[in-house]
């Protein structure tokens, strides 16, 4: 059995189109996999999130395409 990779958010941001903050939200709403505190006892411990849920989650949104040829920015 091989075991799923963890993601940190610096291995997950390259990935999504969102921010940090808006990814959290659509976690929250139940939009986005959960993520995984790596340290249970600590509240404010580095959390990851499972590779193949964030592969899957991405294999499930609708592919949008921008209209006007502009390239959509980050922040």
């Amino acid at each position: 059995m091989t075991q799923d990779r963890l993601l940190f958010w610096e291995q997950l941001e390259p990935l999504i189109p969102y921010s940090r903050m808006h990814t959290g939200r659509l976690e929250a709403a139940g939009q986005f996999p959960k993520r995984v505190q790596l340290n249970p006892e600590k509240p404010n411990s580095r959390v990851a999130w499972h590779e193949s849920e964030v592969l899957a989650w991405l294999k499930s949104r609708p592919r949008k395409h921008v209209g006007n040829g502009k390239q959509v920015r980050r922040k």
